[in-house]
Order: C-alpha cells, then structure tokens, then sequence
C-alpha cells in the first residue's frame, strides 16, 4: 500500500483535527455524535482535502487555519455521500473501508441523520471559517453547486437512473464528471482561490479536477472488476450485480486502463503548463497515486 509523504500525512492530521474538533463542539446528541465520529474516525484516504491544501501548497503558500478547516468541510461532505450512498435504499452495502458500514452499527435511521449532520454541519464550518469574506462567499458558492444538484448529487440521481440500461460513453462520462469529479474539482479550484491566484489559473485548476475526476472513477470501476474485499476494504465486483454503467462494463478492462492513463496525461499536461511560480512537486506525487498499479493509502 503506498504511503502519502510526510507533507500529506501531517496535512492529513490537521484536517482530521479540525474535523473532530467541530462535531464535538457543535453536535448536541451523543449518540447522533458517535455516529458521525465513527464514519468520520472509518479511515480513508483523505484525497479531495489533501488535493486542496497540495494546491495552495504548490503556489509557495502555509496553510492557515482556515484553509484547513475549508479542506475539513469538503472531507465532512464526503464523509456524508458515503454513509447515504451505503444505506439499503442506496448501494446496500454492509462494509466500508474494512469496518462495518454507519447504518449496520446505528441503524439506517441514525446513520441518514449522521450523513445530514455531516452535510449541514460541513456549511457551517465553512462559512466560519478563518477566511477572507469575498472568498469564503465564492467557496460556498463553488462547494454547494459541487455537492448539490449541479454536481455530486445531480450525478448520483443519473447513475440511478441509468441502472439496468446501456447508456453511451459519452453519457457515463456526464455522470462522472458530477458524481465523482464535482468535489475533486473544488479542491483544486479552492486551493486556488485560497492561494489567491487569478481567475485564468482558477480555470485550468478546474480543468485539471475534471482529469482528475474521470481517473479516480476510472480507477475505482477497474478496482471492483480486479481487485479484492481484502485488498479494498468493502465488496468488490458488486457494479454489474447491481446493473450499474462502468467503464469496464462499457469498454472492457484493457480500454479502460488506457482510458484512465489517458485522464492521467491529460491532468499532468496542465500540471506542466502551470508557470514557474507553481512547484510541480508535491502535485506529481499526488497525481502518480492515482495510477491502477500504484494505489492509494
């Protein structure tokens, strides 16, 4: 499994803290509070905020308190997506990331308020935050259209509907580009704006998300089709079960391993088209864990 370097793991502490440090302080029910934790203190990979605090890392910037408490919003409303995408009225599942899932501990009722708590309470923090003004307003702007009904949950209602239907690529590639790539293109766009550059290097961090979207869905269909229960820490080969639309159910596996290199390529192009003042570094590194071969932590 590979590991994040240093920099990630420390930056990934810190995002976790301020997470912690939030529903503590704010949530008022212990058990709906214990709920919350255990999905939040599950694990995971922390990706979207430690893509956000890479970008404004790379344009030479500390991270400041409020950016990590924007990047903790953005890894709570994740959090939340994932406790509602498990519950039988969903994708059914019983595990995540090796544990069993919110709902199978605390119930299905509990565990859709967890997700709740976790949605509104990310909104709060956000708008608190230790941040401009001008550029906490555009954040909450970018963040609910990413979370919402223009991005990850317009994406999930597609990907409902087009259960158990042949839909074309170009049409899959529509609903990734909510479903998956909406939050991904968030971290990149507000590590940006956090890092205050303009709007011309806002648009191809942008670009750069939906890349960066496409691969990790890419990444995560062809992980269900070849990977294990143990190996992924929840059930595998359950997309086609389900009648869910994937790349390898569309494409076969070997185009869809050029696929994703293709998305790779594409987001590393930008990556080399970003001047002098954006060190490539630690953004490399970040785009190399996205590979099939490689893996995440």
């Amino acid at each position: 499994m590979t590991e994040w370097p240093i920099f990630l793991q420390e930056e990934r502490q810190k995002v976790e803290a301020e997470m912690e440090i939030f529903i503590e302080k704010n949530t008022n029910d212990d058990h709906l509070k214990k709920s919350m934790l255990y999905s939040l203190q599950a694990g995971g990979k922390r990706i979207r905020p430690l893509l956000l605090l890479t970008t404004i890392a790379s344009f030479g910037k500390k991270a400041s308190l409020g950016d990590y408490q924007v990047a903790a919003s953005l890894e709570m409303i994740h959090t939340y997506s994932l406790i509602h995408d498990d519950l039988p009225a969903m994708d059914n599942d019983a595990l995540r990331r090796g544990k069993p899932t919110n709902h199978i501990v605390f119930g299905a009722g509990m565990a859709t308020l967890a997700g709740d708590g976790l949605l509104t309470g990310a909104f709060q923090l956000l708008s608190t935050a230790a941040i401009n003004d001008s550029v906490k307003i555009r954040l909450i702007q970018l963040l609910t259209q990413a979370a919402g009904t223009q991005g990850m949950v317009a994406g999930q209602a597609l990907d409902i509907a087009s259960e158990e239907k042949k839909i074309a690529l170009e049409d899959l590639i529509h609903i990734h580009e909510r479903k998956t790539g909406a939050l991904l293109c968030f971290a990149t766009m507000a590590g940006g704006l956090l890092a205050q550059q303009p709007e011309s290097v806002i648009t191809t961090l942008r670009q750069m998300g939906v890349h960066l979207g496409l691969a990790f869905q890419i990444r995560d269909d062809l992980l269900d089709v070849l990977s294990t229960e143990e190996k992924m820490g929840k059930a595998t080969k359950k997309d086609d079960q389900a009648g869910k639309n994937t790349y390898p159910g569309l494409l076969g596996v070997k185009k869809s391993e050029e696929a994703l290199t293709n998305e790779l390529q594409a987001a590393h192009l930008l990556l080399n088209q970003m001047g002098n003042e954006f060190d490539k570094t630690n953004m490399t590194h970040f785009l190399n864990l996205f590979s099939l071969e490689r893996g995440l932590s």
